[in-house]
């Protein structure tokens, strides 16, 4: 009886074993095909531009009203009209004209230009050439240079001299053109790294 037993039995567990092994074999594979699935996805990521939205009402500037400075006259501008609408081109800035008078803006994302402004500097982040000018973002699009939003990661080493402290959850950044940037350390070197594009509401 005991002998018929463990004949009856042995095959019994030989069968359980096996099915756990291969229970094991199937969930060691689903892991590693479910980590090859992450590592693609991450770098999917990695390859796109990315930029982080940031609303307008979770922004506090240190200064609430930005004092507008404006001009009577620019000497030597050149007119260049973009989707309807008139930019004031002299001494590598940007100017609109309201009331007579004329007043310093940031191009909108969209501008488009055939020749940079000449103190333009070259900015290489993520396999992308940028072309930075008085804390505007350019990139080469059929010969012409179209303004653009920066990645998250984008670093800089000096903002323009009208840049503007705020405040986000307590913490202190820099904003252009509707731009944030945190300050960093490179190499020993002070920086700027873009973190962020304020949504205007």
């Amino acid at each position: 009886m005991k002998t018929y037993i463990k004949k009856a039995v042995l095959p019994f567990l030989f069968m359980i074993a096996i099915t756990a092994q291969v229970s094991a074999q199937t969930r060691s594979t689903a892991t590693k095909s479910s980590k090859k699935e992450t590592v693609s996805r991450t770098a999917t990521t990695k390859n796109s531009t990315v930029t982080k939205r940031v609303s307008s009402t979770k922004v506090t500037y240190k200064t609430p009203k930005k004092k507008v400075v404006s001009v009577r006259n620019v000497p030597n501008k050149t007119v260049i009209s973009n989707k309807g609408q008139n930019y004031y081109y002299a001494n590598n800035k940007y100017y609109t004209q309201s009331g007579g008078r004329y007043i310093e803006i940031a191009p909108k994302v969209g501008f488009k230009v055939k020749v940079l402004p000449q103190n333009y500097k070259k900015v290489r982040f993520n396999n992308r050439d940028y072309y930075n000018s008085h804390g505007i973002f350019y990139i080469n699009i059929n010969n012409q240079y179209e303004v653009v939003e920066p990645e998250i990661g984008t670093l800089v080493y000096e903002l323009p001299d009208d840049y503007e402290k705020v405040s986000i959850d307590g913490q202190t950044y820099y904003e252009y053109a509707n731009i944030l940037y945190e300050k960093v350390q490179v190499n020993g070197t002070r920086a700027y790294e873009v973190i962020g594009i304020i949504d205007m509401e």
